[in-house]
């Protein structure tokens, strides 16, 4: 797919306070003190059975540090991977107000990291890769094996985290703007539509608003264990997608668990906090998670299952990036809603859900608020 008429351009930026979703934009401060940031994008192509997850990271930005530097992740056709090494902090640039990210490995610009219109950076950006809420583009290549990803699509987003006619919420809540919990995690984007190309070692990929999806972390602590759902593309519904995670994150000098389930259902969000809710899970070392939330009004119970050995992906730690991460995009799910009296509200499957576990120890069941 050749690059024409892109409505996207560094000065039209979206700037739309009711949708925009809090922290959105980078959090690092200028300081030496160890810190990452990480973004998660994901499209999905219902019609092939396919999904294809970009992860980007940067480590250390002020430079200079033994962990400083920034990569690209791709988790691909079949749930192949690949990765790549940006070492050099100064080629990564992100925007303090706005999702708006990119970093180049060589260009033949004389200009700063920027944000490129699309023929620009395709034209001239010899590896790299530039995001924000309404474009993904790059290029990466293995250089041993030659294999190889290029990827452009527009986005139009359509949930973010919240009821989608409403101010935007913070997935933490509004204690994450306070540095009380490390990591911050941000749904950034929970449901939008996709439209453009993945050439995946030649093999190419072009779709029409088909989902995308949209994350992202950060801080100065790395969680010690958690695990992730996330779908947004069901055989019954196209307006729906499910988010749902939980792990072990540090609180000032202390470590608690904590959960969360977010559901877009119609333009209504259903979310199920530990503040407002009870949860429960169950979640095997691989195969299977389940994950359970009720409150006053409504009760949902997730079911996600996977024989597919799935593939590690790196993930920050306190020593860099690391294998610490399996994923598979390619999870079996259910999920069921009903209201207070027990009446089914909605359940939904589908084949193409991201089942994900992390950290450590899952040598065990890990079985919360049965």
């Amino acid at each position: 797919m050749k690059i024409e008429n892109c409505f996207f351009l560094q000065e039209l930026l979206p700037n739309d306070q009711l949708w925009k979703t809090p922290h959105s934009s980078y959090h690092w401060d200028g300081s030496s003190q160890r810190f990452f940031e990480g973004w998660y994008y994901r499209v999905t192509l219902p019609q092939l059975g396919q999904s294809f997850a970009f992860m980007y990271s940067i480590d250390d930005p002020i430079g200079e540090k033994y962990y400083s530097g920034g990569a690209a992740q791709v988790l691909g056709e079949n749930n192949n991977y690949l990765y790549r090494i940006f070492p050099d902090v100064k080629r990564f640039w992100a925007s303090q107000k706005e999702l708006a990210l990119c970093h180049w490995k060589q260009d033949i610009l004389t200009q700063k990291p920027q944000i490129l219109d699309p023929i620009i950076f395709e034209a001239t950006v010899t590896e790299g890769y530039q995001a924000t809420a309404t474009l993904n583009q790059g290029y990466i290549e293995d250089p041993m094996t030659k294999n190889y990803c290029r990827w452009y699509y527009d986005i139009k987003p359509i949930d973010g985290w919240g009821n989608r006619f409403s101010p935007q919420e913070a997935t933490a809540g509004w204690l994450s703007f306070l540095p009380i919990f490390d990591p911050g995690w941000q749904v950034l984007m929970a449901h939008g539509w996709a439209t453009g190309y993945i050439d995946w070692n030649g093999k190419k990929y072009e779709f029409n608003e088909v989902p995308a999806y949209s994350e992202k972390n950060w801080g100065h602590s790395f969680p010690s264990k958690w695990f992730w759902i996330n779908c947004n593309s069901f055989q019954e519904e196209s307006e729906l997608s499910l988010t749902a995670a939980g792990g072990i994150r540090q609180v000032f000098n202390w470590q608690e668990s904590v959960g969360i389930i977010g559901l877009h259902y119609q333009g209504k969000f259903y979310e199920f906090t530990r503040e407002n809710s009870q949860l429960s899970w169950q979640i095997k070392p691989w195969g299977s998670w389940i994950i359970e939330g009720r409150n006053t009004e409504f009760s949902i119970k997730i079911e996600g299952k996977t024989d597919d050995i799935g593939n590690y992906v790196r993930v920050p730690t306190a020593e860099g990036l690391k294998f610490l991460c399996r994923d598979t995009t390619q999870g079996n799910l259910v999920i069921e809603l009903y209201n207070n009296e027990g009446k089914l509200i909605l359940k939904a499957t589908s084949s193409l859900g991201g089942l994900e576990i992390g950290g450590s120890p899952w040598v065990q069941d890990w079985i919360y608020g049965k």
